[in-house]
């Protein structure tokens, strides 16, 4: 269900004061509630599991909000179409009743070190915005069983269609992160860090293994001036490189810095060939940020710059319609892992049913060092996930992102060819989604079909789990299924896993083995009539600049 407000007033500027947004959730039981502290935020809160009558009156929360009723059914409160308008937010009112909420139009704002531009100052008003308008559409969305949650598309199929004349350059694809890891690549002649030496290797990996990109994080520009770069960082060799070795530059920025130097910088990076940019710390969502997702996603499709929003999730309300705008964060992601115990195998199992209800989100999986929950520390420059490798491989089959990232480091995937035989062949975009077992935050099992291949993911919280599959959503024939799964010890090993490949057919059943924090991950091949496997990249991006043109699956 959902409804939108529309104004036809005379006046060619008018003020919002305020918008009443209520629900009354009679019958509400369980609670998944997104708790937020103020509105300056980058949206990376967990999902806390709540009685809904334990919620707070005036406890804050952003998108989106999901709750069960007594008799199981999910709901859920998003948002789509959000243009020249604060996002919505929610505050409980107790006794089952939420109020929206919206972030005061700013007046002043100061700021703090290089990035956090806080607001000091607002007004009385939420918006200052024309007479005339369609305003964002508030969505309740009813989701029977909780496989439902994984393929609602509600927020994609209300937001405004795409924008852009020209998207034949768009390219989704996998890419070579630096910041996770530390840049602490090792068994090379050089000392590994900020410098071109070290990206070179990235983009040499990158080029290896078919991965379409490489991102230069925090550090390779002097903070505080996007074109002003490290000492040891040479812009002019490095983009050459990557040119030659067809590999494309994503570049990270601070977005108050970027919106200094805006048309010059992506007039330059244009030049340059980079391919994207990664905008971080807007940390708002008021209405002058809102205006600034929509200025810089139209700005950058005009250089031809695929663009990922961090620090708030807001702007991937906005992705069908400026298409280059590819993923965003605003996620509790990988990253938490350098600091703490929080991106866990039970958070893992909640974000497909919450999260990723508004879209994409770069989580940022690929951790080879994995270990269990006993054996955990945040180190931030040797950072390990929880859970086992196969629940980080699960990851790129179960969640979505066009623009997905491999987060550790290459001297890491390099000792490990079998795990980089599934990275490198995995796709980013789907064709169709079939969710075969699913409880949230519990367990999650996905098929997922690019061209005539199908990949399978799976994932489990702190619980082992044996769960059997039928896979009659193959064609006829005979397959081969090469998998990816928890070893023995893996509930003591977390790196643990073992390589197989069998013979099935549509009316196999398979039984899934998941360790403690586990997962699993394969692929399903038709065998050709001499026996042999089929060859094809199932329709992975062929480099002739187009895309897939249906509804990825969702």
């Amino acid at each position: 269900m959902a409804y939108r407000w529309e104004t036809a007033l005379k006046k060619e500027s008018v003020r919002i004061n305020s918008e009443l947004v209520s629900f009354d959730l009679e019958g509400a039981a369980m609670a998944y509630f997104p708790r937020e502290s103020g509105f300056f935020s980058h949206q990376e809160p967990l999902f806390e599991h709540l009685s809904f009558e334990n919620v707070a009156p005036k406890t804050l929360a952003s998108l989106p909000v999901v709750w069960k009723t007594e008799n199981g059914t999910n709901l859920f409160i998003v948002e789509s179409d959000v243009e020249d308008y604060p996002g919505l937010w929610i505050r409980s009112a107790g006794q089952g009743r939420l109020l929206g909420d919206h972030p005061p139009y700013p007046l002043k704002t100061q700021l703090q070190t290089d990035r956090d531009l806080r607001v000091t100052e607002v007004a009385p008003y939420i918006a200052q915005t024309k007479g005339t308008r369609t305003f964002p559409w508030r969505i309740i969305g009813i989701a029977p069983q909780d496989a439902d949650l994984l393929t609602n598309s509600l927020v994609y199929l209300l937001a405004k269609p795409n924008a852009l004349s020209d998207i034949s350059w768009i390219r989704p694809g996998k890419v070579a992160w630096d910041w996770w890891n530390a840049n602490n690549i090792y068994g090379v002649s050089f000392e590994s860090g900020i410098n071109t030496a070290t990206y070179k290797h990235y983009i040499d990996f990158a080029a290896k293994n078919g991965l379409e990109y490489v991102i230069l994080d925090e550090g390779y520009y002097v903070l505080g001036d996007v074109l002003k770069f490290h000492p040891d960082i040479d812009m002019e060799e490095l983009t050459a490189y990557a040119r030659n070795k067809k590999v494309g530059l994503i570049l990270w920025v601070v977005w108050n810095t970027l919106e200094d130097k805006l048309e010059e910088a992506l007039a330059q990076y244009e030049k340059w060939g980079i391919k994207g940019i990664k905008v971080d710390f807007m940390q708002r969502d008021d209405q002058v940020v809102m205006q600034y997702y929509h200025k810089v996603s139209q700005l950058a499709a005009k250089h031809r710059l695929l663009v990922d929003f961090h620090g708030s999730n807001r702007p991937i309300l906005l992705a069908r319609t400026y298409p280059n705008l590819i993923t965003t964060e605003g996620i509790r992601g990988l990253e938490w892992s350098k600091w703490s115990d929080n991106a866990n195998p039970e958070h893992n199992l909640t974000i497909p049913f919450t999260r990723m209800l508004l879209g994409p989100m770069d989580y940022t999986p690929g951790a080879m060092i994995n270990v269990k929950k006993e054996n955990f520390r945040a180190v931030f420059d040797q950072p390990m996930s929880l859970g086992t490798r196969c629940h980080q491989l699960g990851m790129y089959v179960v969640f979505e992102s066009p623009l997905q990232m491999l987060a550790d480091n290459p001297s890491n995937y390099e000792r490990e060819p079998e795990c980089m035989k599934f990275l490198r062949e995995v796709p980013v975009t789907w064709d169709e989604t079939r969710v075969l077992e699913a409880k949230m935050g519990d367990y999650i099992v996905i098929a997922r079909r690019k061209g005539q291949l199908w990949y399978l993911g799976a994932m489990t919280d702190w619980t082992a789990r044996e769960i059997t599959i039928q896979l009659s959503f193959l064609p006829e024939g005979a397959f081969q299924l090469e998998s990816w799964s928890d070893g023995p010890n893996a509930h003591k090993h977390g790196s643990d896993f073992s390589h197989q490949t069998q013979e099935v057919d549509r009316s196999t059943a398979i039984t899934l083995k998941l360790a403690p924090g586990g997962g699993y991950a394969g692929v399903v091949r038709r065998l050709t009539g001499d026996g042999g496997r089929e060859t094809g990249d199932g329709g992975r991006w062929t480099g002739d600049g187009g895309r897939e043109t249906g509804d990825g699956g969702r």
